[in-house]
């Protein structure tokens, strides 16, 4: 887990749409940067769709969200439009990005033992450091719990 701090490792990702969306993008401003591991399965959905129901409070506060897996496009796409989300999911397929803020790795999974993306969060300022980390997330109430960090930390 990259502690705060710490300058956010850059990145650029497809999202849903296959368009390009970079850290970069984001400058002079709070971003939520999500890592979760799978779309479309209870826990994930369960988180995105918190940030979804929490999104007019995101965007009162100027603070877009972006949720990373390492999902092909088209089903981030799918999940997307299955609920409604609002915000871009990206597209980390070879995990590059997740190793980078050190949210992926070997993890056990029904017996098998796989490389994953690890459900961490991170609030990068408008400087590009990290403002606050979360690790082994627990989606029930997270996006109420990201805010408040913003708060405190804006």
């Amino acid at each position: 887990m990259l502690a705060e701090g710490t300058t956010a490792p850059d990145f650029e990702l497809p999202n849903q749409d296959g368009d390009t969306v970079a850290l970069s993008d984001f400058d002079d401003q709070y971003v939520v940067v999500y890592f979760y591991p799978r779309a479309d399965t209870p826990g994930c959905t369960m988180e995105a769709c918190e940030f979804r129901d929490n999104w007019g409070r995101y965007e009162d506060a100027d603070v877009p969200v972006v949720g990373v897996s390492d999902d092909p496009v088209e089903d981030l796409a799918e999940f997307s439009s299955d609920y409604s989300l609002p915000f871009d999911l990206l597209s980390d397929a070879d995990g590059e990005v997740a190793t980078a803020y050190e949210s992926y790795g070997e993890r056990e999974i029904m017996g098998d033992v796989m490389d994953v993306t690890h459900r961490n969060t991170y609030v990068v300022g408008p400087d590009g450091t990290i403002e606050a980390a979360f690790e082994g997330v627990d989606p029930d109430g997270h996006a109420d719990e990201v805010l408040a960090a913003i708060e405190d930390a804006a």
